[in-house]
């Protein structure tokens, strides 16, 4: 099988999802961040798995990405399967013609072989859940704090009316003529 980053990426970013979900939507930024993957190829791959409805998105403040389903219906197949990724140990994408395309009769010696392999494979990742990752995740000690920050509503203090006192008079500062154009200006000079 090869499985290729794009796979890989999918099923990480999935996992980071799941096990943060319940604080609220989750962004593509974080788990860019937290994760090191592209933020542009997580929009790439979120807009297939949301495709496939295995996560919906959230628009606006407070906005992310949330499970479409729960995390034991989402198997780590149905999310490699939603990413395009072929999972195939075939040389000739199973279609039987092992050695060239126009040989549709010759099949290498393997062939069964690398069939079978694929079968177990889906098997498997089928039998996997993002539920099941999700444990072995908190069963190595990964705890999920929620980090959102509190929205705290900070009142205007209330101004307090000055005590009205007596209010001392001023000395006038000497009048000075007024200068209101460049002529003024320099006639006193």
């Amino acid at each position: 099988m090869r499985l290729t980053t794009k796979g890989r990426f999918a099923v990480t970013a999935m996992i980071d999802l799941a096990l943060r979900e319940a604080h609220g939507p989750v962004t593509l930024a974080g788990i860019s961040q937290r994760q090191k993957i592209s933020l542009s190829y997580l929009e790439q791959l979120f807009g297939k798995l949301r495709r496939f409805n295995i996560v919906e998105s959230t628009r606006g403040p407070g906005g992310g990405y949330t499970l479409a389903r729960k995390p034991e219906e989402v198997s780590v197949a149905d999310i490699i399967v939603a990413v395009d990724e072929p999972l195939d140990a075939t040389q000739c994408g199973g279609k039987g013609n092992c050695h060239s395309e126009e040989d549709t009769l010759s099949r290498c010696m393997t062939h069964d072989l690398w069939t079978n392999l694929n079968a177990k494979m889906v098997e498997y990742l089928d039998s996997v859940t993002l539920r099941d990752l999700v444990k072995q995740q908190e069963s190595h000690g990964v705890v999920i704090a929620d980090l959102r920050e509190k929205k705290v509503r900070v009142e205007p203090a209330k101004l307090k009316k000055p005590a009205v006192a007596a209010v001392a008079k001023k000395e006038e500062a000497p009048k000075r003529p007024l200068i209101n154009s460049v002529f003024n200006l320099a006639r006193q000079g």
